[in-house]
């Protein structure tokens, strides 16, 4: 099973762009697969950003404080205005670049990207077609796919000045235009004219490698270090997995917990939680049950995505997490028995000074927290 990282996508496409470099085609679709680029901080002027349908009625009233028509749920043909008998879904300035479109129902009517003011669409297609590898502009099945009855389409499409999508009649159902905007003076080709012939291999290259990458091993794309560890944790315990001195990055962890039946496993877990901490930090920048930091509970419930998935054994992540001094890594266990873990670790030297590198964070729980302004429901923060 495919899954999708929405955070991750929009994260992606948020990182590592100075004001004044000049991007090439390439270098935007190595992001969709460069987890690295995850870690790199934003720069002055760069944001991601989403334009969807959400129900327009939901709006916060400055003047009085207000949160108003907060569930508001009609979210299926929000639209930012209508225009010469079409519908504007999204309009932003440039530099910057779309990194995905969803949609939940597409429909055969078309949608028009227009790039850098042109009166011609330079992607005129129906909305359906914008997900169909088979029939649509973009044959590649690992970035144009349909996953969890979503349809997503994942090809990066830049622009230097401007981008507005405009859909007509019988467009669908629900959107979500994901996008990036890159620092003032920072040059990007403007989809598809500016992009070299050659470059549009790397679309290929990129879906291939998103099948292929969640079996490959991520020593082949760093100078990498491997260590097993087989750990044991008593019950109330704390365990050290692994500690490194930096500066680093921790590039893979495998995880395999030994063989118990169905309801035990569920229980271990939950009750076994990982704690990451950075540079001698006070508190730990990674606190997680087990199963949910590999992202899946209860239990054991196989999945594969790029930067994580879930099989019988062993469990894998690999999401970059740099550090400069140390990293400890360590394993509790809020059970009543021991448990065993086997661990294995890839470490790599840094590729950019470690000051640009933001570190990985991730943090559980199941808390709702009922906020206290009049009218608002609750908001679940995912970043």
């Amino acid at each position: 099973m495919r899954t999708a990282c929405v955070v991750a996508a929009l994260v992606i496409a948020s990182a590592g762009a100075r004001g004044g470099e000049e991007l090439y085609y390439g270098d935007l679709v190595g992001r969709l697969t460069g987890l690295e680029h995850l870690a790199v901080l934003p720069q002055p002027g760069e944001k991601c950003a989403q334009w969807s349908s959400y129900d327009r009625r939901s709006r916060f009233d400055a003047d009085t404080g207000r949160y108003l028509d907060w569930g508001a749920n009609g979210d299926a043909h929000g639209m930012i205005r209508q225009e010469d008998g079409g519908w504007v879904m999204a309009e932003m300035q440039g530099p910057g670049c779309i990194w995905r479109i969803w949609s939940a129902r597409p429909g055969y009517g078309h949608v028009r990207i227009y790039l850098d003011g042109a009166a011609e669409p330079v992607l005129d297609h129906s909305f359906r077609d914008y997900f169909d590898p088979e029939n649509g502009p973009f044959p590649y099945r690992s970035l144009v796919y349909t996953a969890a009855k979503g349809h997503n389409c994942y090809v990066p499409i830049p622009y230097q000045r401007s981008c507005k999508v405009v859909a007509e009649e019988g467009w669908g159902d629900y959107y979500h235009i994901g996008y990036g905007t890159f620092p003032r003076g920072t040059v990007v080709p403007t989809f598809p004219q500016g992009i070299l012939p050659g470059e549009f291999a790397a679309l290929a290259a990129s879906s291939l490698f998103i099948e292929l990458y969640p079996d490959a091993l991520p020593r082949a794309y760093y100078d990498a270090v491997s260590e097993w560890k087989s750990v044991t944790v008593q019950p109330g315990e704390k365990a050290t997995v692994i500690a490194l001195d930096g500066p680093r990055a921790i590039v893979a962890i495998w995880a395999g917990l030994e063989k118990l039946d169905r309801p035990e496993q569920c229980d271990a877990l939950r009750e076994l939680a990982l704690r990451i901490t950075w540079d001698d930090e006070e508190r730990p920048a990674v606190w997680a049950p087990l199963g949910d930091f590999f992202g899946s509970a209860p239990g054991i419930n196989p999945y594969r995505s790029l930067p994580m998935g879930m099989s019988e054994q062993p469990f894998y992540s690999y999401w970059y997490m740099p550090f400069a001094q140390r990293a400890l890594v360590e394993l509790t266990n809020d059970g009543e028995s021991q448990r065993n873990v086997g661990f294995w670790i890839m470490h790599a030297p840094l590729t950019r000074p470690v000051e640009e590198l933001g570190r990985f964070h991730a943090k559980w729980h199941r808390d709702a927290f009922p906020p206290q302004q009049p009218g608002r429901a609750i908001d679940w923060t995912m970043l």
